[in-house]
């Protein structure tokens, strides 16, 4: 009597399961890899990867094929009009990627200079937790040459700057800031999450790193979270260490919702700032309004530098899809004015289809005592606008309304 070797068990079998079929096919969308772990055909492969001795993947928190196709993508465009290898790095968050650079590029002893008007929670960062590891940072006014360089000492290791400030849409004046840096033996970090490389490209300019928030206008849909970090190998490689030993890494399906964003920015950039620009001239003359920050006005401060910096492939003027409203009567007007809005979402973060308001005050700049605020050209009443993609008569309407219900 023959007998057989009996086959796998079925709980065997579950665990494992045929290989998925070979694609001879270029897929038009990017593979999908949730995978938190890899195989390997030998131990000697293994350390030849962790080692780096070859290319290949053995874990997600160290590297991710998706993650790493939305980073060398925002990498490609941003590096397109410059000469040198241009890569990336993503992480969780817009934060995460300003933390991690921070955290590779400086150290205790180490300075940096930054605008006052900065993003609240990169001000949290260097002022409240940099500091305690001996970092300080001193907060001037970006687009004044003088402050800057008097600014800057011998143990400044990072000059830090926004395209387009958060919410004056200051404009930074990337040459002089790059020269500024370099003379002081520092680097240029750029946050252009404002801009996007559609609308301006700082290595190109002379910046050394630029950095997303891609839960932004890279995503563009409200619906993923990420940051991105691109510039010369050399600079991003410590970047890379810090994301996998911190753990700040991105998810597999965010940077797929990410990269999938990349495919539409453009169109949706320049429906952006079409929109923006038309709701921020309808708005400039209403009574209920102190002054408005648009860098497309030409009474905005940086308008000058806005039509050198700031232009869309075509070569043509693209402001950014964000206006900044100072409200007459203070934080209640300011307030009252966002309460009053019915189309306008009342909401967290920009970027998406739907345009948001904020009281800037007591939301993105919480962190700023009233001293800082002024300083940083912040009123109690002032109302960031992300301008989303509706019409913007509709957009303009449900402004004028909402204005003229203010006491």
């Amino acid at each position: 009597m023959t007998t057989t070797e009996p086959g796998p068990g079925p709980l065997t079998s579950a665990v494992h399961l045929p290989d998925p079929p070979a694609v001879a096919q270029r897929p038009l969308a990017p593979a999908l890899y949730r995978s938190t772990g890899y195989t390997f055909a030998s131990t000697e492969e293994s350390v030849a990867i962790r080692t780096g001795a070859r290319p290949g993947y053995v874990y997600s928190r160290v590297d991710n094929p998706t993650a790493d196709a939305l980073s060398e993508a925002v990498a490609a465009l941003e590096g397109a009009g410059v000469d040198e290898d241009v890569h990336g790095q993503s992480f969780g968050s817009g934060m995460a990627a300003i933390t991690a650079t921070f955290m590779a590029h400086t150290q205790a002893g180490a300075h940096v200079v930054a605008p006052r008007e900065i993003y609240g929670g990169t001000r949290s960062l260097l002022h409240g937790v940099l500091s305690r590891f001996g970092v300080t940072s001193d907060f001037v006014d970006i687009s004044d040459a003088c402050a800057v360089h008097a600014a800057l000492r011998p143990q400044t290791r990072v000059l830090f700057a926004e395209t387009l400030s958060n919410p004056t849409m200051t404009v930074a004046d990337l040459e002089m800031l790059a020269d500024a840096a370099h003379g002081a033996g520092a680097l240029l970090v750029v946050d252009s999450t404002f801009a996007t490389p559609f609308v301006c490209r700082p290595l190109e300019h002379g910046a050394d790193l630029v950095l997303h928030s891609a839960t932004k206008y890279i995503g563009g849909h409200s619906d993923a979270t990420g940051g991105i970090v691109v510039g010369r190998p050399d600079l991003i490689a410590p970047l890379r260490s810090i994301r996998h030993t911190t753990g700040a890494v991105l998810a597999p399906d965010e940077a797929y919702l990410l990269r999938r964003g990349l495919a539409t920015l453009p169109l949706r950039m320049a429906q952006h700032c079409a929109s923006a620009r038309k709701v921020a001239t309808a708005l400039q003359q209403h009574g209920g309004v102190e002054h408005l920050d648009y860098p497309g006005l030409p009474s905005h401060r940086g308008h000058k530098l806005a039509r050198r910096y700031l232009v869309d492939p075509a070569g043509e003027p693209c402001f950014g899809g964000v206006a900044t409203l100072h409200v007459r009567g203070g934080e209640p007007a300011g307030r009252a004015l966002v309460q009053n809005l019915q189309l306008i979402t009342r909401a967290s973060s920009l970027g998406g289809s739907h345009t948001v308001a904020q009281h800037v005050a007591s939301t993105t700049h919480r962190q700023f005592t009233p001293d800082e605020l002024a300083a940083a050209g912040i009123t109690p009443g002032t109302v960031r606008l992300s301008i989303g993609l509706e019409d913007p008569r509709d957009l303009i309407a449900d402004l004028h309304r909402a204005l003229d219900e203010l006491p």
